[in-house]
């Protein structure tokens, strides 16, 4: 009788140990699964952590955006292009051609990055951009980073390396000799915002 006990208590502890064993190496996977997936967070965090704003940028393209401008100057349409430090956003109006630096808050980019831009495009700064809209001629308004300072109006006349100089005159007139009253210099770290309509 003895030995009938014992035979039926050895499948049982047949079944137990593979039961541990089976236990043993969940809970291994477990472990490797918990490391692999710290790894890939990890990972992810230091590849986010090189990710420029531009890259988001340059791939929010055709996006509708909202920005806070510092001065308080809003601008919200689609974003049409941006370059290593500037934006260009298409407003129900016209176009606005926004410094980068000048930008406090931006509502609306997706997460998707862009490939890195290339030699070519980082090379065709904010200054770059300026000299495009003054070999167009066009009338312009200007509004300055500090706070209060309203809109300046002209043409944008030349494009210095950091300024641009702005022939004054109403925005409904065109750059005559007669309708300039004056030519401005402004440097374009203080530059929040060029608008022209299109």
């Amino acid at each position: 009788m003895d030995s009938g006990i014992r035979r039926e208590q050895r499948p049982y502890r047949v079944l137990m140990r593979w039961d541990a064993l089976f236990a043993d190496l969940e809970a291994q996977l477990e472990a490797a699964d918990d490391e692999v997936s710290a790894m890939h967070a990890e990972r992810v965090r230091a590849e986010v952590a090189g990710v420029e704003l531009r890259d988001r940028l340059r791939a929010s393209a055709g996006q509708r955006v909202a920005l806070r401008l510092a001065g308080g100057e809003a601008v919200e349409g689609a974003l049409r292009a941006a370059g290593p430090d500037w934006l260009l956003v298409e407003e129900a109006a016209g176009e606005a051609l926004v410094p980068l630096v000048a930008v406090v808050l931006l509502d609306g980019l997706t997460r998707s990055l862009a490939a890195p831009a290339g030699a070519v495009e980082n090379r065709l700064g904010l200054a770059s951009a300026l000299r495009g809209v003054a070999r167009d001629r066009s009338a312009v308004r200007i509004w300055l980073r500090e706070t209060g300072g309203g809109a300046i109006t002209g043409t944008v006349d030349r494009v210095g390396a950091d300024h641009l100089d702005l022939a004054r005159h109403a925005v409904d007139e065109p750059r005559r000799p007669g309708a300039v009253r004056g030519v401005v210099t402004v440097p374009l770290a203080a530059l929040a915002c060029l608008r022209r309509s299109v």
